[in-house]
This record gives structure tokens, sequence and C-alpha cells, in this order.
């Protein structure tokens, strides 16, 4: 599999057309959203804290992903690191390791965007045990607490470096 995260902005026309047809499983948007609100995110208010990348496997997204520094980073999150909102792997493109892609190239983008970071950091919903699952294959630790988020319970994760 040849696969890379470049940033959303690096991406041509066409390639921005085929993130916007990005779909995944209708279980899966309580926990990611979709990626018209991802885009909206990303897009509506640009600023030097919200960051998006594709994950492009023979130069065609597959999945996307925001990273968050402040001015937009959300309350729970330290503030020397970034965030990782929306992640989301097309669904015709799911069990073939973009997921895995994802998360192995995320610490390199992440410092390439904002070098001064020192780590990267989630939130994830306590019943989401497959995706606590995946963060922590690749590194991120519980930090053991837990809070209110929009559709429940939420665990925060880290990776620092």
């Amino acid at each position: 599999m040849s696969a890379r995260l470049v940033p959303y902005e690096s991406l041509n026309a066409t390639q921005r057309q085929q993130v916007e047809a990005i779909e995944i499983h209708a279980e899966q948007i309580k926990f990611s959203g979709d990626i018209h609100g991802a885009l909206h995110t990303l897009l509506s208010k640009p600023g030097p804290g919200v960051k998006g990348f594709a994950l492009l496997a023979e130069d065609v997204p597959v999945a996307f992903l925001l990273l968050k520094r402040p001015p937009v980073l959300p309350e729970w999150a330290n503030e020397h690191s970034a965030t990782l909102h929306a992640l989301q792997v097309d669904h015709r493109a799911q069990g073939k390791g973009y997921g895995r892609a994802c998360l192995l190239a995320l610490p390199d983008v992440a410092r390439q965007a904002w070098p001064e970071i020192k780590g990267l950091e989630l939130s994830v919903d306590a019943d989401n045990d497959a995706a606590i699952a995946l963060y922590a294959k690749y590194g991120f630790v519980d930090s053991g607490e837990a809070y209110k988020g929009r559709i429940g319970y939420e665990r925060r994760m880290g990776l620092f470096f």
C-alpha cells in the first residue's frame, strides 16, 4: 500500500472534489461527524489553528482528518499539543490499513505543521472500544479521565513526543 498524508491546501481541484465525496458508515457519524462538517470547520474560518489533511492512495483521497491548535484548541487539551478531530476513512476503502497509515504519519505531519508542539491528543467516546484499542495500538495513552461530551462520556488520549 502506497499512501501519504498531505495538507488539504496542497490538493488539486479534482482531489478536493474527491475529499468531498468521502463517506463513512452511518453508525460512525456520531463519533467523527461527516466530511461536510469537517470541511466546514476547516474552510469557514480559515486560520492558523486548524489544518486539514487527506490520505492519498495512488493520488486519490481515501481518508481525511483535522488537527487543531490555539486559538481553537478544545478546553480539555494541553496547550502544548495539537488535537485530532474528524478522522474519517471512506467506507469503500475501510479495512485496507488506511486508518493505520493516518495514525503512523500523524506525528510527523503535526510536527511539520507546528514544530513547537509536544504531542497529540484526542477525545474518544468512552464506549468506542474499537477506536480506543486502535489509538492505543499506535501509542496513544488513555489519561484515565472521563468527561461529559456531546454524546456521552469521552476519554482523553495522548501521544507525547
